[in-house]
């Protein structure tokens, strides 16, 4: 005897209803967002370094040229030969109380044409450091690094304000 409508509505409902409360989503609690990764503190804007950073500092003035820029996974600095910022993708990242050590992946980022479609000669991958590949992070304050041994930075970094 084949099964009438009703009966397939009633054990396509019933099966439904099993599939949906046996569900991972439904009985796990909402997903908190992940860790932020140890060299958290070091995300933003930083200017310095290159030169004293200026004791009066604004958040417009830093932000309008920013000198090191710490990202989750790139590490971006200006030169003074270029308008465009190098590039290092983090490798691997490691904290200490008293700082970080940075590995990046080999070779900087690509090195863009200028306005003028002229291509500069490619500019130091590094920060001045015995190992262009590495880089260490001294930290001074919240909102104040060094990177020691660093011929590129010479001068302490200071965070941009944020206002």
């Amino acid at each position: 005897m084949p099964p009438t409508p009703a009966r397939l509505l009633a054990a396509v409902a019933s099966a439904s209803l099993l599939m949906v409360s046996a569900s991972p989503a439904s009985a796990a609690e909402p997903a908190s967002p992940p860790a932020p990764p140890p060299h958290a503190w070091l995300f933003g804007t930083w200017t310095g370094g290159i030169f004293p950073a200026p004791s009066a500092l604004t958040a417009q003035a830093c932000l309008s040229q920013p000198v090191v820029i710490f990202t989750r996974d790139v590490i971006l600095r200006a030169t003074l030969t270029s308008e465009l910022y190098i590039q290092r993708v983090v490798e691997s990242a490691r904290t200490s109380p008293s700082g970080a050590e940075f590995r990046f992946a080999s070779g900087g980022g690509p090195i863009a044409a200028s306005p003028l479609g002229m291509t500069a000669a490619p500019p130091a991958p590094g920060f001045g450091c015995d190992n262009p590949d590495t880089l260490q992070v001294r930290r001074h304050t919240d909102n104040e690094i060094s990177f020691p041994g660093c011929t590129d930075f010479p001068y302490p970094l200071v965070r941009c304000p944020a206002r």
